[in-house]
């Protein structure tokens, strides 16, 4: 499968593990996850054939690793980023002392006033890298790097939790934890 088809597979597999599962007949289970064999022929219904082969490449090969297998390999789920209702059951962690949130100029007056919201999403997505922060800012213009306070954030009571894939999250980011880098 090249890059572009990984791509196509991935986006289709993030809006329907996120946002639309309903679309393909499927149902989030605890933790997010779906069966392997319930996706795909949800895929099938909807006209999209995915091999059990290419969807492991789009696991495995993704690098932002958006997607987990279970430890048997007969469930899916997408790590994070669900505007659907799920309980993804992950464990209260500690974070870094600081960590990083990439943005546009366009939402900083509303950033300053609120901080970080989730909007639809369960979580804030921060980074523990700025190179990280930088990447996912640049997606949606030029990017501009907020650095959180996160161990202040912690001992006044916020809870973060680590996703599988290193995304740190949180409810929200009130603006007196943030900096502009």
């Amino acid at each position: 499968m090249d890059k572009n088809q990984l791509t196509r597979l991935s986006k289709f597999l993030s809006l329907h593990l996120r946002h639309q599962p309903q679309d393909l007949g499927l149902t989030l289970a605890e933790g997010g996850w779906v069966q392997v064999e319930e996706l795909l022929a949800g895929a099938a219904r909807r006209g999209v054939s995915i091999s059990r082969a290419e969807l492991e490449q789009v696991v495995t090969g993704n690098d932002k690793q958006r997607f987990a297998f279970d430890e048997t390999g007969t469930r899916i789920r997408a790590q994070q980023g669900h505007s659907v209702e799920v309980d993804l059951q992950l464990p209260p962690a500690s974070p870094p002392a600081v960590l990083f949130h990439g943005t546009v100029a366009a939402a900083l007056p509303g950033i300053h006033q609120q901080g970080l919201q989730k909007m639809q999403r369960h979580h804030v997505h921060l980074s523990a890298q700025e190179h990280t922060a930088q990447r996912v800012g640049q997606r949606r213009g030029q990017p501009i790097l907020l650095a959180i306070d996160a161990a202040a954030m912690q001992q006044a009571g916020f809870v973060f939790y680590e996703s599988g894939n290193g995304v740190w999250l949180t409810d929200q980011v009130p603006p007196q934890y943030l900096r502009q880098l």
